[in-house]
């Protein structure tokens, strides 16, 4: 009997760079990545020493990349290593999410927020959104990453205070990601809305949503476990790089 075949998120950086984000691979049928002000991330086909050396011609001296893998990385004693941590990811189910606050959290009134309604991010918005992220520290963003989708956000008299947007995209599935909130509007359920909206989005696209997010981030964690997301499966997340 043959054995099942892998899922897409199994190796979610390898599918999405292979199917509907080819636009953004570098590298070859071995290994590949996302440019550098796109993305940190990059994957193997599989973890074979032709592979890693394959990983190693995409690396410019002095650069780090980001590694999602089963099992801790052990790519050699070319390269060095630094561990980050370990992954949740998290899938949601197939229907609708509430747009759910927290349980404890007071609902926003107009003298909270005079703007609550969400909007599309755009070219005009980048440095407002590398600000926020710098600010809040979601997880990597970088110059170009709102280029790998759509990014909603809420602006407080002209602040961008709150966003979240689509990243990774496997084809059949899209990563939120991005999830910050600014320190002076945290606990008003923003980023239950903005996920719950992404969410709703994309499925009407036919997609299912998935997130990562490091398994000490107890809060994050408990916020999309109310939101319905659930764990799929854990990685190992290393830095990687040329050996010194």
């Amino acid at each position: 009997m043959k054995s099942a075949l892998p899922h897409p998120l199994d190796n979610p950086v390898w599918t999405a760079l292979s199917t509907a984000q080819t636009h953004l691979r570098q590298g070859d049928g071995l290994a590949c990545r996302y440019p550098s002000d796109v993305a940190p991330f990059a994957a193997l086909e599989t973890h074979t020493p032709d592979a890693w050396q394959a990983l190693g011609r995409l690396l410019l001296p002095g650069e780090q990349v980001a590694l999602l893998s089963e099992a801790p990385a052990a790519p050699g004693p070319q390269f060095g290593t630094q561990s980050v941590g370990v992954i949740h990811q998290m899938m949601a189910g197939g229907q609708a999410l509430a747009n759910v606050n927290r349980p404890d959290a007071r609902t926003l009134a107009p003298a909270d927020l005079k703007h609550p309604d969400s909007m599309t991010l755009t070219l005009a918005d980048a440095q407002d959104m590398l600000d926020l992220a710098q600010k809040t520290k979601p997880g990597p963003f970088c110059a170009r990453t709102r280029e790998m989708g759509r990014y909603i956000g809420i602006r407080d008299q002209g602040r961008l205070v709150a966003m979240a947007g689509e990243r990774m995209h496997p084809a059949g599935y899209v990563e939120i990601s991005a999830v910050c909130v600014d320190q002076d509007w945290r606990g008003k359920g923003i980023a239950g809305r903005l996920i719950s909206q992404l969410h709703a989005r994309i499925l009407q696209r036919g997609e299912t949503p998935f997130l990562h997010v490091l398994s000490t981030n107890h809060n994050a964690i408990a916020l999309y476990e109310r939101l319905g997301f659930t764990l799929r499966k854990t990685f190992f997340l290393t830095l990687i790089g040329h050996a010194k």
